[in-house]
């Protein structure tokens, strides 16, 4: 009898052993399943998409080029914004100087550019320029070469000669020997243009690009080459920068086909 009841609690014992293993084994799998599930809090999230707000200080005879530049760039670069802060190269360098918050610089001249080495990055030509004579609308003096300019009787006005078109209008006189006694110095190209448009001044020596941008409200004389000065544009970034990757890589697009097209349309040459 006692034989009879061993046997029975051994073949019940084996039974709910195999019965457990496979139960076991099934709640294994479910806590790995869920495990795999369930990322691990050490895992790297996704990083979302890298945006920045640029700010690039440029000169004032880049101010509607730029404007256009900007929209392009922002439309192929989601979630970047840039902002111009326009003005002429030496103030643009006296704001580097004083450590304005701001991301990158062009200059109109490499002049001013290379006096700021210690607080930008390798700066690249990305345009030129050259020089024309703005006067009044309809021309009334009929000028027609710089030496027309030394006539008393013309009130000329120029941007004063720390201002990089001032400067290259005093070396294109300078050669030619023109002595000209400007009725002010202003202290960009943008201001230059506007003493003629609105009749304060009979001509001005400015920007082939800012005087195309006149209409009829100026007459332009082209300057012959032998006799000129060519503007040269670099861009760099500021090595205060906070978005220093974003803004290195707005200074490279300003160099690629589509910035350049941009440029040469608003009549701007190739660097």
């Amino acid at each position: 009898m006692h034989a009879i009841l061993n046997g029975r609690r051994a073949a019940a014992a084996a039974l709910t052993a195999a019965l457990l293993v496979p139960l076991s084994a099934c709640g294994g799998n479910d806590k790995k399943d869920d495990a795999a599930a369930t990322p691990s809090a050490s895992a790297p999230a996704s990083a979302p998409a890298k945006s920045a707000n640029l700010t690039v200080l440029a000169a004032s005879s880049l101010t509607d080029v730029f404007k256009t530049a900007g929209a392009a760039y922002e439309k192929s670069h989601p979630g970047t914004k840039v902002t111009f802060s326009f003005a002429g190269s030496q103030e643009l360098a006296a704001q580097v100087k004083q450590g304005s918050p701001a991301d990158a610089l062009v200059t109109a001249d490499t002049k001013t550019m290379d006096g700021l080495k210690a607080d930008t990055d390798d700066a690249t030509v990305i345009a030129k320029n050259r020089l024309v004579i703005a006067t009044g609308k309809g021309n009334p003096f009929k000028i027609a070469e710089l030496k027309d300019l030394a006539d008393s009787k013309i009130k000329v006005v120029l941007a004063a000669p720390e201002v990089p078109v001032g400067r290259y209008s005093k070396q294109i006189l300078d050669a030619q020997k023109i002595e000209v006694k400007p009725v002010s110095q202003e202290p960009n190209v943008r201001a230059v243009l506007s003493k003629v448009e609105l009749g304060e001044a009979d001509a001005g020596l400015v920007y082939k690009t800012d005087s195309a941008k006149s209409g009829d409200k100026v007459v332009n004389v082209d300057i012959p080459d032998d006799q000129n000065a060519v503007a040269s544009y670099p861009a760099a970034t500021l090595k205060q920068s906070k978005n220093a990757e974003a803004a290195a890589a707005f200074v490279a697009w300003l160099s690629t086909p589509e910035a350049q097209k941009i440029l040469q349309d608003a009549g701007f040459q190739k660097p």
